[in-house]
Order: structure tokens, then sequence, then C-alpha cells
């Protein structure tokens, strides 16, 4: 089960993405933003500073090695455990896998907020796919649900939206993440679509929490709350995202990394931090195997003073294998 590179993870079960080779260009974990519902967790270097955060040369030898020897994934994804965007070497890591593997399609998963940047936007030209997030419209909901790096205002995030999509010409997914009770009011609904008529992005994926988030108090909203709130924006090119489950259906999804997970938790419960230790796997292919799990009733959370920690339920079969949790 070991990760046998350093800043490559997966193939990921990725509901959006198929079967998805994720890269890592920053330490955990380095964000311009601080959300409330990151799965990675708190944000440990809240910055807007863009650089080098991981050099070109390491992640080149990685994705060299990683082509050498696998099959080829249907995406290459940047994301990971912070704000890839964040990293100075962006455009020429997307400009290497395209010269190298001009067929497999280059996505980046980004919280969307240095697009005022005209370098960045210059940077991401190459790659075939963006998924931007934008989860408020308002500088109070912003403030208050993603917790932004000081020179962050939601105007310019908007306004480098905008000024990306004029000059993209690949595909933009626009991620919305509702929390219920931080941008599920009328007023956040209301500017959101505003934001959306000026982005013009060519889909609004609605999406939620799969497990608990960073703070404690917070919750998933419902299938049903987000059909709503697809309903009240009344827009053709607004999408819920499917459940967790669907990602069994992907043949990148391992049921050996299941098991091994259930049999680990079974032994005694853990944090999401914990698994990545123990089994070599990025958080985020932890967090992916974990959502199905949790759906499936086969494990359960509790926060802690150390965290969220996992442990099996009656419905396991390690359990009703052993009888025993632990």
């Amino acid at each position: 089960m070991a990760q046998p590179f350093r800043y490559l993870f997966g193939p990921v079960p990725s509901r959006r993405l198929g079967m998805s080779l994720g890269v890592d260009l920053v330490p955990k974990k380095v964000c311009s933003l601080d959300c409330v519902y990151c799965e990675v967790g708190p944000t440990t270097k809240l910055t807007n500073r863009r650089m080098e955060y991981i050099p070109y040369s390491k992640i080149v030898e990685d994705l060299k090695q990683y082509f050498n020897n696998n099959p080829d994934p249907d995406y290459i994804t940047f994301s990971g455990y912070g704000e890839p965007t964040l990293n100075s070497r962006l455009g020429d890591i997307i400009r290497f896998i395209r010269e190298n593997k001009p067929h497999i399609p280059v996505a980046v998963l980004t919280n969307g907020t240095l697009f005022y940047d005209k370098k960045v936007r210059d940077e991401v030209r190459n790659a075939n796919l963006l998924l931007p997030s934008l989860d408020a419209a308002t500088a109070k909901g912003f403030q208050k649900l993603n917790r932004p790096a000081k020179d962050l205002h939601i105007e310019k995030v908007i306004r480098g939206l905008m000024n990306l999509r004029k000059e993209f010409s690949g595909e933009i997914w626009l991620e919305v993440f509702i929390v219920p009770g931080y941008n599920d009011n009328p007023a956040e609904l209301d500017a959101l679509k505003e934001a959306f008529i000026r982005i013009k992005p060519g889909k609004i994926q609605l999406n939620t929490l799969d497990r608990p988030g960073t703070e404690a108090g917070i919750r998933a909203a419902s299938n049903q709350e987000l059909k709503k709130i697809r309903d009240h924006w009344g827009l053709d090119n607004v999408e819920v995202i499917t459940a967790a489950p669907e990602r069994k259906k992907i043949r990148s999804y391992r049921q050996d990394a299941e098991n091994t997970i259930l049999g680990t938790i079974a032994r005694r419960p853990c944090t999401v931090d914990d698994l990545s230790r123990i089994l070599g796997l990025h958080v985020n292919e932890v967090n992916k195997y974990l959502d199905v799990l949790e759906h499936e009733g086969k494990i359960q959370s509790k926060r802690e003073e150390r965290g969220v920690f996992y442990f099996v339920t009656g419905n396991s079969p390690l359990l009703s294998r052993s009888g025993s949790g632990r």
C-alpha cells in the first residue's frame, strides 16, 4: 500500500474526473483560504504569496517515473494538500505534461482566488479543464465561510474569474460548496447567481460535505436542500454532484485499499492523518475511500480533542467476523 511517489497520489476514484492522478504542488497545508469545511484540515500557512514551494525538478522526476511504469489515467489533476496556483512553476509543469502526454487531459482544482493575477491566468492556459470554487459572493459570506488571506477580497476574486473566462479556451466548471447556515440564505444565494451570470462558467457544480470538516458544528446539505438551491437559481447549467457511493463504479476504485483502511480502523480508531501515515496514502486518497465507507454505514466518525476519529460500526463485515471493533 506504500505510496511510491512523493508528489503524486492515486489514481484516485474521482466522482467528477474518473481515474484521476493527483499532483501535489504545495506542502500541507499552504493555502490562500482557511475554509471551515476543508477535509484536508486547517490551513497552517495562510498566504497568497506565490513561490516554488515544491521544486519543479522533483515533480517532473515523479511524473517521468510514473509515465514509464504505469497505465495512463483518465486525467492528471493538480490538487492535493493546498492551493496549486500558489506554486510559481505551475505553468512549466503543465507544459511538461502536455509535451510528454498530450493525449491525457490536465485539470486544475483550485479555490479560484488568484486569477486576478494575469500571470496565473497565463500559466493555466495549457490545461484542458479548470475547476475553480466560489462558495460565497458577499464580503460577509466570504469571510465567514472561506476565511481568506489578508489581501483577498471577494470582488477581486470574482473579477479574476471573469477575466479567466474571457481568456481561457478550455472548459471551466465552477464548484459551489454549500454549508447550511453559512451560504444558503437568500441574500447569499442571490449574490452567487449574479456572480455566475458575470463569470459565465460552462457548468456550476453544487456540492457539500461528505464527512466532518475543519470546524465543529457544521453539517452537510441534504440532496433535497441542494436541489432546492438549484431550483432557486433557475439556471440550466447547474448540476448536483452525485453521492460518494458512485465512486465504486469507477475503475480506479481499489477494493484492496478499502479493505486495508477498514482493517486498520478495526484495530483502533484513526484520524485521516493517522491513516495517511500508517498506509502511506495521500490524505486526499484516504478521504475518497472514507466517503464511501461512511455512506455505506461501515464506519462512523467522532470529533475528539486530537481531531475527527473513524471507527467501524456493526455494519462492517470485519466487525461481524471478528466480534470486536478494536
